[in-house]
């Protein structure tokens, strides 16, 4: 038996009456930090934007990663003026044959793209696939040459 669109309507409508009066509480989450189970509301500023960054990863996803490897297409790479690190990190990325842009992050416009991108330390470098999706971070020579 087929309901009439009248009836349908006055259905949602009681449900919308019901869905007013739902009152519920607050959700505690709690999450792994640092070896051991924390309330997420109590973290400090830097681990709640690690948080929000981590990436949740399937059987599903972990399979097809194996399957296809993606291609490196491009980079970018985050350096200061003042890290010791940053020089030959930045040689020996700029000796591959990848494209790639270098962000100065001791500039306003660097650090916000830094920011943007969740980049906590120098060097770091980000290399993305030909559809720009991030593929892998890199922080040192070795890092590097294990993918590049």
């Amino acid at each position: 038996m087929q309901r009439t669109l009248q009836e349908i309507n006055i259905e949602i409508e009681a449900t919308k009456k019901e869905l007013e009066n739902v009152h519920g509480t607050e959700t505690e989450v709690y999450a792994r930090i640092v070896g051991y189970y924390r309330s997420v509301r109590n973290w400090n500023k830097g681990k709640k934007d690690e948080y929000n960054q981590r990436k949740m990863f399937t059987a599903e996803n972990i399979s097809s990663a194996k399957t296809s490897t993606p291609t490196l297409s491009h980079y970018e790479i985050f350096i200061r003026k003042t890290c010791p690190n940053c020089p030959p990190v930045k040689d020996y990325i700029l000796s591959t044959n990848l494209d790639g842009k270098i962000v100065d992050t001791d500039t306003d416009e660097g650090l916000s793209r830094a920011s943007e991108k969740g980049v906590l330390s120098t060097p770091t470098v980000i290399f993305y696939d030909e559809s720009n999706r991030e593929i892998k971070r890199c922080h040192s020579v070795e890092e590097i040459k294990e993918i590049a």
